[in-house]
């Protein structure tokens, strides 16, 4: 069970940010699994049963990431991350990336919620202006929804130069994204550190799950740039 993050989550985490080499990480590796992974671990399993509840044909996976980079990117950063996230989704790992997921993350600084891809590709993002250009009004409603909310926002970069419009202007900022998240985020809180966060993210997930649905089934569609 979920008994809440600790002070000793955050040390660990600014830690590793200022420390961000191997001799320091193995010396505080049991920190680093009492503290922070294992509390995550916790956190998803509870969350993805809740949700497994109110959404019995859901089918969510959990994924806690690697607190070690990828090597190959390193980019003259150190070789660990100092943040950790879980995601939800429902699709072969190997296609992370292309679809979106339900996430939680955790930094030194605060934490994140919300869903949407981690990098959306492009035929994605075509298929998601052509069923808004073939049916627009389902995703106004999503919109509407969101801009009731005051705790969630609609993120993601633009396309600097694109062509068409958006067949309603409450769609445009949907319309323009490159890839997009719908997310909270707020610095570092009491609700961490307590099962509270738990009932937090079964309701901010259960708000979000028409979102969900709406743009992991995108990648089903066909690729409306090629013609029959």
């Amino acid at each position: 069970m979920f008994e809440g993050f600790s002070p000793q989550t955050v040390e660990f985490l600014w830690g590793i940010r200022f420390n961000n080499e191997r001799s320091w990480f193995l010396e505080h590796k049991g920190e680093y699994q009492q503290h922070l992974l294992e509390p995550m671990k916790a956190l998803g399993r509870e969350v993805q049963a809740q949700l497994a509840e109110r959404f019995p044909d859901a089918g969510l996976n959990l994924k806690i990431s690697r607190i070690y980079r990828d090597a190959r990117r390193l980019f003259g950063r150190g070789p660990y991350k100092d943040h950790l996230w879980l995601s939800l989704f429902r699709f072969e790992e190997e296609e992370e990336g292309g679809r979106p997921v339900l996430w939680f993350e955790l930094t030194p600084d605060g934490f994140s919620y919300g869903m949407g891809f981690w990098c959306a590709k492009s035929v994605t993002m075509v298929k998601h202006r052509a069923r808004m250009e073939r049916d627009p009004h389902r995703l106004l409603q999503l919109a509407r929804a969101l801009n009731d909310r005051a705790d969630f926002v609609l993120d993601g970069p633009d396309y600097i130069k694109m062509s068409g419009a958006a067949p309603l202007p409450e769609l445009e900022e949907w319309y323009r994204k490159k890839s997009l998240t719908v997310l909270h985020e707020e610095p570092l809180d009491e609700v961490l550190y307590s099962h509270g966060l738990v009932d937090r993210l079964v309701e901010a997930y259960t708000f979000l799950m028409p979102y969900y649905d709406y743009f992991s089934t995108l990648w089903a569609e066909p690729d409306p740039r090629k013609t029959t």
